[in-house]
């Protein structure tokens, strides 16, 4: 379970404040200075997560980089904290990849998968430990069961067996959190991670307790385009229900975001009820027909990408059809074709999927919630205390909206073909973390699983449980459910099949 309140999450919103304050206030030529003297003003005189204020200093510098879409420095080199700020003082950059980066020295190079006795061993008789032990591994030193690190081969048959639980399990937060197994170590035993393995979920980053992992942001970017008046049109995740107070309703919602600058605020429900009704048509002409063995969904990158790079003849089994972010973007720009989009959602991975070439994204710019919090604080807006403006009438409905937890795509496609398809039988999986992703697609492959529409979401409890939110699911997930519940009308219309949005 999550913890919404730590320091860790205080010190990216604190980053992401400076670095949107800068973006809206700061000059060409005041913009250096005011760069390098953002560790100065998060660490003040007396460090308080480590063992110096230099080493905390040194870690938000990174941080800084990483906020402006910039790269970490080199550990082996003298490169500038500003180093490359030029490049990205304009509102039309996205970010040098990777996305995903472990900020050297802030990593605490926790131990890998080592079973340790604690203190709590009481030396009994029976050392079941010792008997379970395969490679012999387990002695007993002044009383008490030792492992023999060199011959432990991690099978964790000695903590199951434990009567008194005195066997620890050590294993890096962020390497258990990854579903691909791409938290790797360097030669100095800090964590890595393997991009080829990567698919930017963002688990590592939310699961690491030292604060050690980061994504790269474009609030700088995006507060510089705010700043010069440009029309800025807001697409919005539905997951973004209770994610600033339980007190801010859409209508308030709705009203901070025009008041930092945005033209025009667009639900991205309305892109996921044209992809829930496209998929419905996809399944009963291709999959119920037997033509294509089952159908993955596409609206959640990480799954999406997962699949390509893990199971690469499952591709065309991947749906072609928009994902509700590009779907919407592209009816955005049809009205407001000067127009710049931004998407507003809970997923780090969506800022790649933006930049991807082999479909136009259509989006201009993507923030997750965590970093619009950053951008509000920074412009002194409080949603709760907004107006609260009555909604644009827009035809996004219930189907829509739910895609923002687990089952909700499979729920809103399996809705739609009970209405328009009612003799097309209906068989559809769903699977949440990566983790459970790769076995369902195991599955799949194995030809275990056929004729079905497989809904993967790579984040624990579907997006409202992505990386980039800033409420705990237990109470997203019910304010989100009374949404959908109140929502009318409850499936799209069959119409949005036959929508042109090349």
């Amino acid at each position: 379970m999550r913890n919404f309140d730590t320091p860790v999450k205080q010190i990216r919103r604190k980053i992401f404040t400076e670095i949107a304050s800068i973006g809206f206030n700061s000059s060409d030529e005041s913009l250096i200075h005011d760069i390098e003297s953002i560790p100065y003003n998060i660490v003040e005189e007396r460090a308080r997560y480590r063992e110096s204020i230099y080493r905390e200093r040194a870690v938000a510098s990174e941080r800084v980089r990483l906020a402006m879409g910039l790269s970490l420095r080199p550990e082996n080199r003298s490169v500038h904290l500003t180093d490359g700020v030029k490049a990205s003082n304009i509102d039309e950059k996205y970010y040098e990849p990777p996305l995903m980066q472990v900020i050297p020295s802030a990593c605490s190079a926790c131990e890998s998968n080592k079973y340790e006795v604690s203190n709590m061993c009481r030396g009994c008789v029976a050392h079941p430990c010792m008997l379970t032990c395969p490679k012999g591994a387990i002695s007993m030193v002044n009383g008490r069961s030792f492992i023999d690190q060199e011959k432990c081969i991690h099978c964790g048959r000695c903590k199951a067996v434990c009567p008194y639980d005195a066997i620890a399990h050590k294993e890096r937060p962020c390497e258990r959190a990854c579903g691909v197994k791409a938290i790797e170590s360097d030669e100095l035993g800090r964590a890595s991670i393997n991009q080829d393995k990567c698919v930017s979920c963002g688990m590592c980053m939310v699961s690491c307790p030292f604060g050690a992992i980061s994504d790269k942001s474009q609030i700088f970017q995006l507060a510089h385009a705010l700043r010069e008046g440009n029309e800025i049109i807001a697409e919005v995740a539905p997951a973004y229900i209770n994610q600033f107070g339980e007190d801010v309703t859409p209508g308030k919602f709705r009203s901070a975001l025009t008041r930092l600058g945005f033209s025009d605020v667009y639900e991205v429900a309305l892109g996921a009820d044209i992809g829930c009704i496209s998929e419905a048509h996809h399944y009963a002409k291709e999959v119920a027909t037997g033509n294509l063995p089952f159908l993955l969904t596409s609206c959640c990158p990480s799954w999406s990408v997962m699949a390509k790079k893990y199971f690469p003849d499952m591709i065309d089994n991947i749906s072609q059809e928009l994902t509700p972010m590009v779907a919407t973007a592209r009816i955005v720009k049809k009205e407001h074709p000067d127009a710049k989009v931004v998407f507003i959602g809970p997923c780090a991975s969506k800022k790649l999927e933006a930049m991807r070439h082999s479909v136009r994204s259509d989006v201009d710019f993507v923030i997750t919630f965590e970093e619009l919090w950053g951008m509000f604080d920074a412009k002194k807006i409080v949603p709760s205390d907004c107006e609260d403006t009555p909604e644009k009438t827009q035809p996004a409905t219930a189907a829509g909206r739910g895609y923002a937890i687990a089952g909700g795509v499979a729920g809103a496609i399996e809705a739609c073909l009970k209405e328009y398809y009612p003799d097309v039988p209906v068989h559809i999986e769903h699977a949440e973390s990566l983790a459970e992703c790769k076995k369902v697609l195991t599955l799949a492959k194995a030809g275990k699983i056929k004729g079905c529409m497989i809904e993967g979401m790579a984040c624990p409890g579907g997006c409202i449980g992505g990386a980039g939110t800033n409420a705990a699911f237990a109470k997203t997930s019910r304010a989100l459910k009374k949404y959908v519940d109140s929502s009318d009308p409850k499936i799209p219309s069959q119409k949005l099949e036959n929508l042109n949005l090349d």
